[in-house]
């Protein structure tokens, strides 16, 4: 459940566009809402209680100055932009096993009430085990509940999105049979089926990738976004297309693979 920073009154989010990320392979979902909030300057409004999540407690990871690096951050923090009516919703923690599906009702029904008017999921999923029709193209792939056909599905088309390919079900025994299927993708599919069922306005923005150093993975990602909601304009270049290059890498990214090897080692 939604609780608001201090005693203010609850932010009003109705007719926001709601984004966060799936707790899916390489982490760039996360690092993506990283990108947003930081460059964005959004600032926090509230936390999402849940105890679906593993707890965990840190520094502040947008901090700019000594002032406010000292500020505490945990698991799942919710932060606004009303200028873009945006609202987003970071996750920093892995799920406890078996509240996969608690969390996504508890998250739909927190959409519901508080009016926003979509959702947008940015994830991942292994690039090697994709099949053969998955290889062609980019690596890059959308998903469109029914409820946002209507209004997303023709700008999808004109930006020449990629709708994420079904597998069949049962490779050599019956072809016909096509689910979804997004290994490594966390909550995806489930969040994607439970919004489909619900009526609830929903797009998956994914990539597929291999676990390492996913920061690329993650701009990738961030810029096939930004096409759709024009979060930043992206930067004319004489020397090359126009391509947003305007992100803002928080400081603590500099220990996203730890600090090093200790000199004393050598």
């Amino acid at each position: 459940m939604f609780v608001p920073c201090g005693s203010s009154a609850p932010p009003d989010f109705e007719d926001f566009t709601l984004l966060l990320p799936a707790v899916s392979v390489g982490n760039i979902g996360q690092l993506a809402v990283d990108l947003v909030i930081f460059t964005l300057d959004m600032p926090k409004v509230g936390y999402f209680y849940t105890d679906c999540l593993v707890p965990m407690v840190g520094n502040n990871p947008y901090a700019t100055a000594e002032e406010n690096s000292t500020e505490l951050s945990i698991n799942a923090e919710v932060y606004s932009l009303p200028s873009k009516k945006l609202v987003v919703l970071q996750i920093r923690s892995p799920f406890v096993k078996n509240k996969y599906r608690s969390f996504c009702q508890t998250l739909l029904s927190w959409v519901k009430s508080s009016r926003c008017s979509k959702v947008i999921l940015l994830s991942s999923s292994h690039a090697y085990q994709r099949d053969d029709q998955q290889l062609h193209g980019t690596p890059l792939r959308c998903l469109l509940s029914p409820a946002i056909q209507k209004s997303a599905g023709d700008l999808m088309q004109r930006l020449n999105w990629k709708e994420m390919e079904k597998v069949t079900a049962y490779p050599g025994v019956n072809d016909a049979d096509m689910v979804l299927r997004i290994p490594g993708g966390g909550i995806t599919t489930l969040l994607f089926n439970e919004s489909c069922s619900n009526g609830i306005q929903m797009a998956v923005l994914l990539k597929f990738c291999s676990e390492g150093d996913n920061i690329p993975d993650a701009l990738a990602l961030l810029n096939y976004l930004n096409e759709w909601l024009q979060l930043i304009k992206s930067e004319q270049n004489s020397d090359a297309p126009a391509t947003p290059s305007q992100w803002k890498i928080p400081h603590s990214w500099r220990l996203l693979f730890g600090s090093g090897l200790p000199p004393a080692l050598f």
